[in-house]
């Protein structure tokens, strides 16, 4: 073999990945991340497609009219866009207290507290100018929120209170406070059949990003999503964060102030879900009322842990998550379905991302092993 064909032949070995042991020690993890959560979606939708041969229908059929409904048209883009926006910030409730190692499950209450805040706020400010209201309505909807997650924070911190329970009972009391002044104090005497709020007006909408139907909540989500990729992962409070998350007995032995870590990133997942509620307030309803409760906040929960809690990976998860929601109505004109049943596949897919759970750091071809 000549010089030539010799280097040849190790440039070739020097640029096989899959066959460099280092190559699979250093990116391992990273591949892991992207290809345990995409099977358990691949699963997930298997299974589905089998419910669905069950009631007679072709799977095939299925799947292509999913795909139609989320992305077929431009149309459809924008329509799964329109229902990302919130799940991308609701899914930031649940990630970003994950770093401390916290399960928060209520942004769907802090969607409706951040929602009512926001109303309430524009229905004061009636007259004042719409950059004004709308810039109340914003600091109302994070402000609302935050402070409503954040108390799961203080009753962990302080009372010993497990957060995923306190935060899950926290939506059911949201809900029955909207409602309670929906239909009452804040009720609007023109509401007969749908008890609603008055109108925040037409010059108060916040609108849609020019040349599209999709409104600025997702820009929004957009910013919220990276800023928070920045704060975990690139600032001093967001590495605290981390290391309190890890092992909290060694950040308070170091001296790291836990109880305002928690309580700080408790406050800016409830804000981002908080923020949510006042997108669909100021860009979709135009006024409080029960249609607010759509779920945005429990398939935030799926995207964030399908997205393994990170900020930056919650935005594709959100726009397919999204994409499927929208599909619904697509599935139930051609395939007779309940446009309910996109409810069951992300049901479906749950219960395959927690079981996939186990298989993290278990793969052993992907740490370079033989």
């Amino acid at each position: 073999m000549t010089s030539e064909a010799a280097d040849s032949a190790e440039a070739a070995g020097a640029i096989a990945p899959a066959a460099d042991p280092g190559f699979l020690q250093r990116y391992g993890g990273t591949i892991e991340y992207v290809l345990i959560p995409g099977a358990a979606l691949v699963g997930a939708l298997a299974v589905f497609g089998i419910f669905v041969m069950l009631f007679g229908k072709n799977p095939l059929d299925l799947y292509f009219y999913m795909y139609q409904g989320a992305f077929g048209t431009w149309f459809s883009w924008q329509n799964t866009l329109t229902r990302a926006a919130p799940l991308i910030l609701t899914a930031l409730c649940t990630a970003l207290p994950a770093q401390l190692g916290m399960v928060i499950i209520g942004g769907e209450g802090a969607l409706l507290i951040g929602a009512l805040s926001a109303t309430s706020i524009a229905l004061a400010l009636q007259g004042m100018p719409p950059l004004v209201v709308q810039i109340a309505m914003v600091i109302a909807g994070v402000v609302g929120g935050g402070l409503w997650i954040m108390l799961s924070g203080a009753l962990r911190q302080y009372r010993g209170v497990n957060e995923t329970i306190s935060s899950l009972l926290l939506v059911y009391i949201g809900l029955a406070i909207l409602n309670h002044l929906v239909e009452g104090a804040m009720r609007d005497p023109a509401s007969l059949n749908k008890p609603s709020t008055r109108e925040i007006g037409a010059a108060n909408m916040i609108g849609s990003i020019p040349g599209t139907d999709v409104h600025w909540g997702l820009v929004f989500g957009l910013i919220a999503a990276i800023a928070s990729y920045i704060l975990i992962y690139h600032t001093v409070f967001g590495f605290a964060a981390r290391v309190a998350g890890g092992n909290i007995r060694a950040a308070k032995i170091v001296g790291l102030g836990v109880s305002k870590l928690i309580l700080t990133v408790c406050f800016l997942a409830g804000g981002a879900a908080g923020l949510a509620g006042m997108v669909e307030v100021a860009a979709v309803q135009g006024r409080t009322n029960a249609n607010l409760a759509a779920g945005y906040g429990f398939t935030g929960i799926l995207v964030a842990f399908l997205a393994r809690q990170n900020p930056l990976a919650i935005i594709p998860v959100a726009i397919l998550l999204g994409g499927i929601s929208a599909s619904g109505g697509l599935l139930q004109r051609r395939l007779g379905l309940p446009d309910a049943s996109v409810l069951v596949l992300q049901g479906i897919i749950f219960v395959f991302v927690l079981a996939s759970d186990a298989l993290y750091g278990r793969i052993g071809f992907l740490k370079g092993k033989s």
